[in-house]
């Protein structure tokens, strides 16, 4: 069951309360001669995704037609039925944007049916990737608006997307998911129901897709899983109407990284292998290596050690041909090392220590934004005290836990807190100040 955003929104612009609308539908109701007595919490469950029964749907269309002067459908208010003749208009690309916008909408204004929505698991999960791999595509994306969009316009989604993402680096994704997306609603919508040719709409889906992937990013950091998935899936029906399948890609790289979280590890697998068949040779070797590191992290916790290893080549293979400044801009997280840190965990699944800390220790020593080498140096830590090296691995946990300080991310939250526990259980020298050290890490308000 997925929140409303469609009726959240439409409510809104209304002006129209929940206990209102509800006055309201009894009210139409009555003069129809049905009899409701609905409150303000029946409201609320239709925002959450109950479906109201019987006539209750068309009542809500025609209570809010009447307010906003104009028709209004049952896919307006997100509640259209399949079969019916209106369903189709909602599946098309400008049905799509209505009910992007109304996510990021929702989103902004904090609504609690939102942000605490759960992720969607089996059909609902699987669905949006598939409907990327096939057809149909889409023809032509050009579109009639008031604002005719211009290159400057999709030049300014392209410079917010780089400066957002080295933003959630530094700090997280907890403060920073506020401004994506108060962005997307300020910039990025009205472009999007603006004018532009077949072309220029391409670039504009692909670069508004970079950027809704960057409120994903910063939503799973903020544990809203389920807002996550919905801004992944965006991202994804974006970089279809794109037609850059590279784009989709790395989309799916992220789902892949958020069902590994889910324990979801079958589905990571699946996903990575529609991500590499379908994209082909627009995966660029940054990218590959990391959809086939995730492969390998899947398939060890599966308990298929020769598939994970096959992966774990591949993805070594892949890292040897990236080419710095080839690559576009959204793989520029697969920074030298990240696939080190990815095969370690693989290999610390399937039990070999030593590989692991020598993956481990190698992207240690390689370059990283602040957020990456927090996350080595949590794994190297953790590594060492596996392999009963609790001394060594306190130091790593002092420089983690001192270069963590003023992030607000709950991953970082989570590394945090199982190596503090590793380190308090295994005891030794210098245990009691990595532990003050992290606690003060944890102490930044989320």
């Amino acid at each position: 069951m997925q929140p409303n955003t469609l009726l959240d929104a439409l409510l809104d612009e209304a002006g129209i309360s929940h206990a209102g609308l509800a006055a309201r539908v009894n009210q139409v109701g009555g003069a129809r001669g049905v009899p409701l007595r609905y409150e303000h919490t029946a409201v609320a469950r239709w925002l959450k995704g109950q479906r109201p029964r019987g006539q209750v749907p068309d009542l809500i269309c025609e209570v809010l037609a009447g307010r906003l002067q104009r028709p209004v459908t049952l896919d307006d208010i997100g509640l259209g039925v399949p079969g019916r003749p209106s369903q189709p208009r909602g599946s098309t690309l400008s049905g799509f944007v209505e009910r992007a916008t109304a996510l990021w909408r929702s989103d902004e204004q904090q609504r609690a049916h939102v942000i605490g929505a759960a992720a969607v698991t089996g059909t609902p999960a699987v669905m949006p990737v598939w409907e990327w791999e096939n057809p149909p595509e889409d023809v032509d994306v050009s579109r009639g608006g008031r604002y005719r969009v211009s290159m400057d316009d999709i030049d300014m989604l392209r410079a917010a997307r780089s400066h957002y993402e080295q933003m959630y680096r530094k700090a997280g994704g907890v403060p920073m998911r506020s401004r994506v997306v108060g962005f997307l609603n300020a910039e990025a919508a009205p472009l999007l129901r603006g004018s532009y040719p077949d072309q220029t709409g391409r670039q504009l889906h692909r670069a508004t897709g970079g950027l809704v992937a960057i409120a994903g990013i910063c939503a799973y950091d903020s544990d809203a899983h389920g807002l996550a998935q919905r801004y992944f899936h965006q991202a994804l029906r974006l970089a279809k109407a794109s037609g850059d399948q590279g784009l989709g890609a790395y989309v799916i790289a992220l789902l892949v990284n958020q069902s590994l979280f889910m324990r979801e590890h079958r589905q990571a697998v699946a996903f990575a292998e529609a991500a590499l068949r379908t994209a082909g040779r627009q995966i660029t070797p940054a990218l590959a290596s990391d959809l086939y590191a995730m492969q390998a992290k899947a398939y060890a916790h599966l308990g298929d050690g020769s598939s994970a290893l096959s992966c774990i080549r591949r993805a070594e293979a892949a890292a040897e041909r990236i080419l710095r400044g080839r690559e576009p801009d959204e793989t520029g997280y697969v920074q030298p090392g990240l696939v080190n840190v990815q095969v370690a965990e693989a290999l610390l699944s399937l039990g070999d220590l030593s590989a692991a800390r020598e993956h481990a220790a190698a992207a240690v020593d390689n370059p990283a934004h602040d957020r990456g080498r927090v996350h080595r140096l949590a794994m190297l830590s953790h590594i060492e005290l596996r392999q009963g090296n609790a001394d060594r691995a306190v130091v790593t946990a002092v420089e983690m836990a001192r270069r963590a300080m003023g992030m607000e991310s709950q991953r970082l939250r989570d590394r945090l807190r199982a190596v503090r526990e590793h380190l308090v259980r295994t005891g030794g020298a210098g245990t009691s100040e990595a532990a003050e050290l992290i606690d003060g890490a944890l102490r930044v308000p989320l």
